[in-house]
């Protein structure tokens, strides 16, 4: 307990200096959005209609630090403004219309990659020198040093354009409507395949190299040994003894990889316009929209340190020696 509850110290100090610097970084910016959107509106604003835009926004002429005290309660009330560019939308619908997608995406090629990756990594080290443990993590290796961007490209161009196989943009076909259905959720799927297996082909290289070389390491212990001098068979000694202790890392990984989901893939998303928070915050950045860019930074890292705290839980559980120190 006294290690959850450090922890959680940590945690919310992390929390706190990235609302902080939430709320200084776009003010740092250059430019000002309601002039942007005086200048688009063709001198049609009268200067009182943009002083009560910028007070609408927090962008008005209050000391810096009582916009800060603003926004800090806003925050823990749940409250992250108006968004400009979807004026006068809700920085919170907004964020909550598109972070769905985000997550399906990113789980879904996630977990593909953490449970493949994993079981690559076990059997390449149970037979190491073997064919697999060979010529698949250099193979792997390769293809994830390429970005993201020029896979998802690559992929949209073979699998898209040439063959066809594939939807090139969006989630799912306009004009369909989102239902819990075979048809819709069919066509979803189908819209998922290539920006997850783009995902997926950059990542699983990582899990599979990390799991190898934790098991390795996890193989040459001694009660490794005398699992084996029992006679146990050696499916049960690979999968209950080595994998089990050396999956330790990798539950520390997949947390921060869990936090991170929310990001998403951004490139990957701009490439194939689907709608996540990801190209979200593409338009935000252009179009200097500050409180939407504030509330998808702030979801981004709760979401981070969410994620690591349940991980940290779930390490104490797992591990007997962290409850011992």
């Amino acid at each position: 307990m006294r290690f959850i509850l450090r922890n959680l110290g940590f945690y919310l100090i992390a929390f706190w200096t990235s609302i902080t610097l939430n709320f200084l970084l776009p003010r740092f910016m250059p430019g000002d959005p309601v002039s942007r959107m005086f200048s688009q509106a063709q001198d049609q604003m009268r200067p009182e209609q943009m002083d009560e835009l910028r007070r609408l926004f927090g962008l008005d002429d209050r000391p810096l630090w009582e916009q800060y005290l603003s926004y800090v309660g806003n925050v823990f009330t749940g409250e992250m403004g108006t968004s400009i560019s979807r004026f006068p939308t809700p920085v919170s619908e907004v964020i909550g219309s598109q972070i769905g997608w985000t997550l399906l995406l990113g789980a879904t090629a996630l977990l593909i990659a953490v449970v493949v990756g994993n079981l690559l990594g076990v059997l390449a080290a149970w037979r190491r020198g073997g064919p697999l443990d060979s010529a698949l993590p250099p193979l792997l290796v390769f293809v994830g040093s390429f970005p993201y961007f020029w896979l998802a490209m690559g992929a949209l161009y073979l699998f898209g354009v040439t063959l066809g196989w594939f939807p090139l943009r969006h989630a799912f076909d306009v004009g369909l409507t989102p239902e819990f259905s075979w048809p819709f959720l069919s066509n979803v799927a189908s819209h998922l395949v290539l920006p997850a297996l783009t995902i997926v082909l950059v990542t699983i290289g990582g899990w599979m190299l990390g799991m190898r070389n934790t098991m390795i390491a996890t193989v040459a212990e001694d009660y490794i040994t005398m699992a084996e001098a029992k006679g146990l068979r050696p499916g049960r000694i690979m999968f209950r003894y080595a994998a089990r202790n050396a999956l330790l890392p990798s539950v520390t990984n997949f947390g921060m990889a869990l936090g991170f989901v929310v990001g998403g893939a951004l490139l990957t998303e701009v490439v194939f316009a689907y709608p996540g928070v990801g190209y979200q915050l593409l338009d935000a950045v252009q179009g200097l929209d500050y409180p939407l860019m504030q509330g998808i930074f702030l979801t981004i890292t709760a979401a981070v340190l969410v994620a690591n705290f349940v991980v940290d839980i779930i390490y104490v559980r797992l591990d007997p020696r962290v409850r011992a120190r």
